[in-house]
């Protein structure tokens, strides 16, 4: 294309040299030139016609060829930059990568698969913690709206002052009976502080119209305190005290300590049970003292006074053993919790039984042990086949717990003659295994 322009442009010229020559000697006239385009002045088609019009525009032309000349080398440049590009590409794109170039990019492929799989499962991860987080939002946001509810509620109870429904009663001493000295009439909750005690406490005092009055330390009415604690529990008390006497309550081993060591006139304890048909009966013992924590609030007593539910703290003969009654007598007995054993068993009367009491090996009253509605049970109803409920051979069988029973203490200077009648239905514990 180009060797065609350069052809072009020479003959141009010669045009221009042989026109202008021939010209000056040629005058136009009618003979010789027609009127055809007034461009090529006044007569055509002539060469002297042509010769004026080329030298005319010559000028522009030649800038105008020279541009597209330019033009034309850039384009031809520009494509044989282009071709060789081509020619390279193709040859790469037919020809297979080297082995260590191959290497490479598997490596990089691989690289960035694992790199997109580890994303993919960063963003199903956080989309699971995210969903979590809108459960929990959720629910809290729930939980906030229903204590709001309550607080409302509460806020539109409490509009008065609140008052304290428990009446203490004001009157106190070392123990109920003295409390009942000074004038105190009222059954109920008082304050009281043995000689040896660093601190009063609360206690129930059962109140008699003639002035006696029991300093109660236990009480099972209904199974609605779990009796299975640890020795702290037993050394401080536990349940819950109320001024109608309506609760279940442990009054605490120390406390007891502190009640019945403290006076030179010794305590009597009444052991109070009810079976489940509504049949009462009582168990009395005279000079009732419980040790220090020292010798773990071991139980002594002088002997049993009277009260037709028998003596189970002397022990009972089930007829598994001859040394049944010794082995489950209570006289001098320490105090025995799941986790501190005083007992003389292999193993753990506290913790086969379920409950603290002064185990011999293991007993014949238990009257700390699991609640059974309706009193009797079997073996298959126990954990580990031995009798664990609430007992006192010498009245009901091993195998019946009972409905209700207290524990309660007054000194033997108010215990008189005049006391109430109980039931006389004295039948005792069966042949059946037991503890021992």
């Amino acid at each position: 294309m180009l060797r065609l322009y350069h052809q072009g442009v020479l003959f141009l010229q010669s045009v221009l040299l042989f026109s202008s020559t021939y010209c000056q000697s040629l005058v136009p006239n009618t003979d010789n030139c027609c009127i055809l385009d007034e461009r090529f002045g006044e007569y055509c088609p002539t060469t002297c016609g042509v010769s004026d019009f080329l030298t005319r525009y010559y000028s522009e032309v030649d800038t105008d060829l020279q541009y597209f000349e330019g033009l034309l080398n850039r384009i031809l440049n520009e494509t044989s930059t282009t071709t060789i590009m081509v020619t390279e590409m193709q040859q790469k794109g037919t020809s297979p990568p080297t082995g260590q170039q191959g290497k490479d990019i598997t490596q990089k492929s691989r690289s960035m698969l694992d790199d997109i799989t580890r994303y993919e499962r960063t963003v199903i991860e956080n989309e699971r913690v995210i969903q979590d987080l809108q459960d929990i939002l959720n629910s809290n946001t729930q939980k906030i709206s229903l204590l709001k509810q309550k607080i409302s509620i509460l806020e539109s109870q409490c509009q008065q002052p609140c008052k304290d429904t428990v009446q203490i009663q004001e009157l106190t001493g070392k123990d109920c009976q003295e409390i009942a000295n000074k004038g105190a009439r009222t059954s109920g909750l008082y304050y009281v502080k043995p000689l040896k005690a660093k601190q009063q406490f609360l206690i129930y005092c059962e109140i008699e119209p003639s002035g006696r009055a029991w300093t109660v330390l236990q009480r099972r009415l209904d199974g609605s305190v779990d009796f299975n604690r640890n020795w702290i529990q037993y050394k401080e008390g536990f349940g819950y005290l109320s001024p109608t006497d309506t609760t279940e309550y442990w009054l605490g081993n120390e406390k007891i300590h502190l009640l019945s060591t403290q006076s030179t006139i010794p305590y009597v304890l009444r052991i109070e049970l009810e079976d489940w048909s509504g049949h009462k009966s009582t168990a009395d013992y005279s000079t009732f003292r419980l040790g220090s924590e020292k010798d773990n609030y071991r139980l002594t007593y002088a002997y049993f006074i009277a009260g037709d539910a028998g003596d189970a703290f002397d022990g009972f003969d089930f007829g598994d053993d001859p040394s049944d009654k010794f082995f489950t007598s209570h006289n001098g007995m320490q105090f025995s919790t799941y986790d501190k054993d005083n007992d003389r068993y292999e193993g753990n009367c506290a913790e086969q039984d379920g409950s603290g009491w002064w185990m011999n090996k293991c007993h014949a009253g238990h009257l700390n042990g699991k609640y059974y509605q309706g009193g009797t049970y079997s073996e298959a109803d126990t954990p580990n086949g031995y009798d664990n409920g609430i007992i006192w051979a010498t009245w009901r069988s091993r195998w019946y717990s009972m409905k209700k029973t207290t524990m309660k203490i007054i000194p033997l200077s108010r215990y008189g003659d005049d006391e109430q009648q109980f039931s006389k239905d004295t039948k005792v514990g069966s042949q059946k295994r037991g503890d021992f």
